[in-house]
C-alpha cells in the first residue's frame, strides 16, 4: 500500500506571486499570463481588467468553439460548445478581485465552464489545489 503523496512532477505551479511579478515553476514572469497544468505559459495581453472581453476569456481557458451539431436544437444543450474546455477557469484580477460583467462570462458559463474569479494571490493559491488534485484547470493571472 502506498502511504506517501503521489507526485505530479512536471506540471506548472505557481510558485510566487508579489506585486510585479508572477513565478511559475520558478521563472518570473512580469506580465499577465494564462496557463494549464500541462503545456506553455503565455503571455496574456491584458493590461487592465476593464479591458477582458468574452474572446480574451476564451485565450485564458484555452477552448476553441466547436462547430454546431443537430443536438444543438435541443433546450438542455448549450448554445455554444468548446473543444479542449476545462473543468474550471480562474481568473487572478491583480490586486483585488473585481468581478467581470456577466455578459462576458456567459458562453463559457452556458457550456459548463466553471468561472471564478479572485483576487490574483488566492487565485495562484486555488489554482494550485485544483491542479495538485489532477483537476481540469485553466488559470489567467493578471499582476
Amino acid at each position: 500500500m502506498l502511504l506517501q503523496k503521489e507526485e505530479r512532477g512536471a506540471l506548472n505551479t505557481v510558485t510566487a506571486y508579489s506585486e510585479d511579478h508572477i513565478a511559475i515553476n520558478e521563472i518570473t514572469y512580469p506580465h499577465p499570463v494564462y496557463f494549464r497544468p500541462e503545456g506553455e505559459i503565455h503571455t496574456w495581453d491584458v493590461q487592465d481588467v476593464q479591458h477582458i472581453t468574452t474572446a480574451l476569456v476564451e485565450q485564458a481557458a484555452g477552448v476553441t468553439r466547436q462547430s454546431s451539431s443537430a443536438f444543438d436544437l435541443l433546450d438542455d444543450a448549450p448554445k455554444i460548445r468548446y473543444e479542449n474546455a476545462p473543468e474550471v477557469l480562474i481568473i487572478g484580477t491583480g490586486k483585488h478581485q473585481v468581478f467581470l460583467d456577466p455578459a462576458i462570462l456567459a458562453p463559457l458559463l452556458q457550456a459548463r465552464i466553471g468561472i471564478e474569479v479572485m483576487d490574483s494571490k488566492a487565485a495562484s493559491r486555488t489554482y494550485n489545489v485544483l491542479m495538485s488534485e489532477g483537476r481540469k484547470v485553466a488559470v489567467a493571472l493578471l499582476i
